[in-house]
């Protein structure tokens, strides 16, 4: 394994870019809050600017935020697009996404030489990624710039979403001076590294995931509708509680993960109550409820089940439930080739690796639907993910560089072109 100690100068000068990159936006406990569209957003994305331009790369923002990274070694030829996301969740690590955007504009800087050194030139341009909104913290859904591009979410329906106080992502976009014109560039093919953001390879001491596959999710927005009612002197039967009707909906979520024990995880990850005052029953509460596994029928009886239960929660605690589909995706593997492309490398590169699948998803889960996609992961410490603690060694964050490095090397000479 890579040490500190054999760091080279390359690999020295990207973990002290990880530091500076990790400032923006920084809380007191060593986490981040730039969640997408927020000034601290705008910072670190004019900051990513003047990195990529300092190299030669020509910068543009897309209509729907995304941020690119251009570097046309062949006039007319299609890009391998390399990168994830900055923005974050409201108190999040330093990690989840920034490391893969970073990564990837080291990775292009380290190619961009040795062309200009005189290796082989590549037959594909070179393109990294900014995607806009991945994490769904403020704007929803979560993937939205990636969606965009990739035709699965009408530009103009994610330019039009609100956050919770009403501001479009239009305005937030245009508040950073990032949306502009540009369509992105075409792609040929894709390569993201993230961390895991779990336990998995930590416990197995694995240091590169190649991910063959995504779990299946299904998630929804639920609206209980109740009356607003005095807590203290209403009567118990006579009143109609949009939260005990929500909290119900949280237990009965718990009880399908239970009942499915390893191959199905669900959660309630938002509640917004109205009025929320301490002594007024509420009459509204949205949540936000998710599905997920990687067995397509289990998440089919679970959701099943799920619906199931919700005119028993309407009868008990006297409310009406209204159904929103927020989104959804079903298990889709990454390209068996793109995947054995992978193990090569890391197998010339003496770095250990396993195949595995992500439960979470990311941009890339998006970008396999179009073009030959390549996903990378390192490993999380104690698989702490969303949380100010997230942590990857700096060995790991720079065995996965040299990983990413390789592999966009090789899909830029046209390795799977055939």
């Amino acid at each position: 394994m890579t040490t500190t100690a054999t760091f080279t100068a390359q690999d020295t000068a990207f973990v002290q870019d990880f530091r500076t990159m990790s400032a923006f936006g920084a809380t007191a406990n060593g986490g981040v809050d730039r969640q997408a569209g927020t000034a601290p957003d705008g910072e670190q994305r004019r900051w990513l600017a003047g990195l990529l331009e300092a190299r030669g790369f020509t910068v543009r923002f897309d209509r729907a935020g995304n941020q690119w990274g251009l570097y046309e070694a062949v006039p007319g030829a299609p890009f391998v697009v390399v990168g994830s996301h900055m923005d974050s969740q409201p108190t999040a690590g330093r990690y989840d996404g920034a490391y893969g955007v970073l990564a990837a504009a080291h990775a292009a800087f380290r190619l961009v030489e040795r062309w200009e050194a005189g290796a082989p030139a590549p037959k594909f341009n070179l393109a990294v990624v900014n995607w806009f909104n991945e994490e769904g913290s403020r704007f929803k859904p979560s993937m939205m710039g990636s969606s965009v591009y990739t035709g699965k979410l009408e530009l103009q329906a994610a330019l039009d979403t609100t956050d919770a106080a009403g501001v479009t992502v239009r305005d937030a976009l245009d508040a950073i001076g990032c949306r502009a014109d540009y369509e992105g560039p075409v792609a040929a093919y894709c390569a993201e590294i993230h961390i895991e953001q779990g336990r998995s390879m930590e416990r197995e001491g694995i240091t590169i995931g190649l991910v063959s596959s995504n779990w299946a999710a299904n998630k929804y927005e639920f609206v209980v509708h109740g009356e607003q009612a005095h807590t203290g002197s209403t009567v118990i039967a006579d009143r109609r509680d949009a939260l005990l009707g929500a909290s119900m909906l949280v237990v009965a979520a718990r009880e399908l993960a239970d009942r499915f024990p390893g191959v199905l995880h669900t959660s309630v990850g938002q509640l917004n109550v109205y009025p929320n005052s301490p002594v007024v029953v509420p009459s509204r509460v949205n949540l936000l409820l998710d599905l997920r596994s990687a067995d397509e029928a289990v998440l089919a009886e679970a959701d099943a089940l799920l619906h199931a239960r919700i005119a028993d929660i309407e009868r008990l605690a006297n409310v009406a439930v209204e159904k929103h589909h927020s989104h959804s995706w079903p298990v889709t593997p990454y390209q068996p080739e793109g995947v054995e492309l992978a193990a090569k490398v890391a197998a010339d590169l003496g770095l250990s690796n396993k195949e595995v699948m992500t439960l979470a998803g990311h941009d890339s889960t998006n970008m396999k639907d179009i073009v030959p996609t390549v996903m990378l992961f390192v490993p999380s410490v104690d698989g702490v993910s969303h949380n100010e603690h997230e942590y990857t060694t700096d060995e790991d964050i720079v065995a996965g560089l040299a990983m990413l490095t390789e592999v966009v090397s090789r899909l830029c000479s046209g390795a799977l072109a055939e």
